[in-house]
């Protein structure tokens, strides 16, 4: 299946399992009233970690009346960081969600060798958007955390994005490999890399899902510009995930998004035993409900 927009999203993660989520300083109000919302909606449960006390008043200050025993104690943040990733390795909550805390703090739990919740691959953010001009929502990838990723690791962040698409639902994920020509290029190593992916993906290396590459972004959304240019594909005008060359392509373009196109984001982190909801902390009380029925969705 396929989602038009985030309500068609929010209202598959309703008709399904509950999962729970694990709030790591999860005092911070735009945090706090995404959940609760989530929860009083029947879509998730959750256990808060962080300042009990601040909690407490934040969630009376929303008229909400919090049980004690979904509050988990954390004076500091690394220590809440700590305690939230160690419950999801011990299997009391389904994912993760980070909450007024930096995020360099919150990730160096997450990749911990030791104490993490590493899978062995690389870690990538996905920013999930609904665009006004595109018919459906197109997951955007590494746009927050690689900054030029290797061949190995545009592997891993192809991977990770087909598998969270996959467990929403989306069987066969159309992949497009950005780059800013159509052609193998010598001088732009990143096209010549687009064919390795592909060549790759046809191989069955990243299970069900059809790649493409190199394409540019005209041809990837217009199939009016892919027939003048006699380029044929699955993907053109129907990719479900970008993959762009490095993280300032994926910044710029995801920003010009929302600003120029008025588009909404959720996003999340990949790459770890368990989906990872992780905002800016200026991030809209929509987007980060948005990002958490994101990755209770995407849990297989």
């Amino acid at each position: 299946m396929e989602y038009h927009n985030f309500k068609e999203l929010v209202s598959s993660v309703k008709a399904g399992n509950r999962r729970t989520v694990v709030v790591a300083a999860a005092q911070e109000v735009h945090t706090l009233k995404a959940v609760l919302k989530a929860r009083q909606e029947g879509a998730v449960e959750c256990i808060l970690v962080g300042k009990k006390q601040e909690i407490m008043r934040i969630t009376g200050e929303l008229d909400y009346q919090i049980e004690e025993r979904v509050i988990v104690e954390a004076k500091e943040d690394t220590e809440a960081a700590y305690k939230a990733v160690e419950m999801i390795r011990n299997g009391q909550g389904d994912f993760l969600m980070k909450g007024r805390i930096e995020t360099g703090t919150f990730l160096k739990q997450v990749v911990n060798k030791e104490t993490g919740i590493g899978a062995g691959g690389t870690m990538c953010h996905m920013a999930l958007m609904e665009i006004p001009a595109y018919p459906k929502l197109l997951g955007l990838t590494d746009s927050g955390m690689v900054i030029s990723p290797t061949l190995e690791q545009k592997a891993d962040i192809i991977k990770a994005g087909v598998d969270m698409l996959r467990n929403m639902g989306i069987e066969n994920p159309k992949v497009a490999c950005l780059t800013a020509v159509e052609k193998c290029n010598p001088n732009m190593p990143e096209t010549k890399e687009s064919v390795l992916l592909k060549e790759r993906a046809i191989a069955g290396e990243f299970g069900r899902c059809c790649v493409e590459g190199p394409i540019s972004c005209d041809l990837t959304f217009s199939e009016e510009a892919a027939r003048a240019k006699n380029y044929h594909s699955a993907v053109t005008g129907d990719a479900d995930l970008l993959l762009v060359p490095n993280m300032v392509t994926g910044n710029v373009l995801g920003k010009a998004l929302i600003a120029m196109a008025g588009a909404k984001m959720a996003g999340c982190i990949l790459g770890a035993k368990v989906p990872v909801v992780l905002t800016s902390r200026g991030s809209s009380l929509e987007e980060k409900y948005n990002s958490l029925m994101l990755c209770a969705r995407g849990i297989a």
